[in-house]
């Protein structure tokens, strides 16, 4: 049975423990070089030259890894930050404190247009610096769902000699033409908002109405129907008859304009832009240059990144000799079961930091 009332709040809050590092000039596997690199991390616990988890955010994530995945990090949790060393960093392309579209270029100004197309390898590269940076030479494992699943594949085939398992949940090798196609209708939705100005638009004055579709649109591959459902059946926003006008009449309406409304406070728009457009290139890793060991999650719910595509990925893993295992997990959350699971991932999770 769903409990309504467990849905996932996907806005971090601010911790006044985050970093910036410089990490300079960075050749980008499309052919660009940013002249300048940061990222923001947080760390949490202490390191013993052994004992490293990389945290890897998913798509409109941060570094605040306690926050939104607070059901996996922390003290007692199955990332254990009492046990571990945590680091968590924002992604090469975002906008919470890492080098992205609406940083400074140069000249002052924002890359906005000028930011270069980045891959998931890229994001995975700034990472690696960043672990040079904090002395971490070795990972016991990295760790992430949906697009944080894709940069810990990454990483065990970029710099196999630094980690040891890979935790992916709820993630996929690469995407189906239907996750390109939902990414594509809301670059679509930013790119047609007239306040986008191809990618030009000053701080504050971007395109809040394609930003806010896109981010609506996003919602819907998070749940999975019977969770909207049990959440808000067919119920009307704060009456009993409707109104018969175009607004709101019904709670789940109220529930995305809400949502996008928050996310507009936080996000970029370019950010969105750059960053779908880098996992839909994604073409996973090769498994024959890893030496990982491999724990996959899927969610029984989850539509936009089924049990199939986990379990494709664990089978290619054992064809090529690698240690690997899949767990399908019955919950009826949707995608969104990565974030809300903390029992039965959690559990995974320790069979792979056992292996």
């Amino acid at each position: 049975m769903i409990d309504p009332g467990l849905f996932v709040e996907r806005d971090s809050a601010p911790d006044s423990e985050g970093k910036t590092v410089a990490l300079g000039a960075m050749r980008l596997e499309a052919g660009s070089t940013l002249p300048s690199v940061r990222l923001a991390y947080q760390t949490w616990g202490r390191f013993d030259g052994e004992n490293a988890v990389l945290v890897c955010h998913a798509l409109t994530g941060d570094s605040n890894a306690t926050s939104w995945w607070d059901r996996m990090v922390g003290p007692g949790r199955p990332i254990d930050t009492d046990r571990y060393f945590v680091i968590c960093s924002n992604v090469l392309g975002g906008c919470q404190g890492s080098t992205g579209p609406s940083s400074l270029a140069e000249d002052d100004a924002p890359y906005g247009s000028r930011f270069p197309i980045i891959t998931v390898g890229d994001m995975v590269d700034a990472q690696a610096r960043l672990l040079d940076h904090l002395g971490v030479n070795y990972l016991a494992a990295v760790a992430g769902g949906s697009m944080g699943g894709m940069q810990a594949l990454e990483w065990t085939s970029r710099y196999p000699q630094r980690v040891q398992r890979a935790f992916v949940s709820a993630s996929a090798m690469r995407h189906s033409a239907m996750q390109i196609a939902f990414n594509e209708v809301g670059r679509q939705a930013v790119m047609r908002d007239s306040r986008w100005l191809g990618g030009d638009y000053l701080p504050g004055e971007g395109p809040d109405d394609g930003l806010s579709v896109a981010r609506m649109l996003g919602h819907l591959t998070f749940l999975s129907p019977g969770a909207f459902e049990a959440k808000f059946a067919r119920r009307l926003q704060n009456k009993l008859v409707p109104d018969y006008h175009l607004g709101i009449e019904f709670e789940v309406e109220s529930y995305l304009q809400y949502q996008a409304g928050k996310f507009l406070k936080r996000f970029d728009a370019n950010s969105q832009l750059i960053l779908t457009r880098a996992i839909d290139y994604y073409e996973g890793p090769n498994f024959s240059a890893a030496s990982a060991k491999y724990g996959f999650v899927s969610y029984t719910s989850d539509w936009i990144y089924p049990t199939s595509m986990s379990a494709e990925a664990h089978a290619e893993a054992v064809a090529t000799g690698r240690a690997s295992f899949h767990r399908e997990i019955d919950l009826p959350y949707g995608h969104d079961a990565f974030l809300l699971d903390g029992e039965l991932q959690g559990e995974a999770f320790r069979e792979l930091m056992t292996s």
